[in-house]
């Protein structure tokens, strides 16, 4: 398993950020480790998707539950990797907000052998999105 926890506080409130984090269908102008998402399914705030990752195009299927002001909670059931995303925000006040990114994820078959690279770069992966984001906001 591999388990990445990534926070920062942006100069932004609540309310802002949400905006930005919410709108999952901008994922690749942040996470660039993501290429592409196609929406194949979406009932209230819960919205099931392919998404196309930088490695080798590997498609994943995902499951996105959006939890309005408090948190994106991605599920990826299927594709070289499984397990989960979570993002939460929390005001800190000030017209501040941090945002909490948290990875728990297993890779399937042989890509178990870069764990440790994959860690990496999911773990960079995160900071430079979380850096874009802030930039967004500013």
């Amino acid at each position: 398993m591999i388990a990445i926890q990534v926070s920062r506080e942006l100069a932004a409130p609540l309310d802002k950020v949400w905006e930005i984090v919410a709108d999952v269908d901008r994922e690749p102008e942040f996470w660039y480790g993501t290429k592409s998402i196609k929406n194949t399914k979406k009932i209230g705030k819960i919205i099931e998707r392919e998404v196309v990752i930088s490695f080798r195009n590997s498609i994943c299927k995902e499951i996105v539950t959006l939890d309005p002001k408090k948190s994106v909670k991605i599920s990826i059931i299927d594709g070289p990797m499984k397990g989960t995303k979570n993002i939460m925000i929390n005001d800190v006040g000030n017209n501040k907000t941090r945002i909490d990114v948290e990875w728990d994820i297993k890779l399937a078959g042989f890509l178990g052998m870069f764990t440790r690279m994959v860690k990496k770069h999911i773990s960079e992966g995160t900071e430079e999105a979380l850096e874009r984001i802030s930039k967004t906001l500013a």
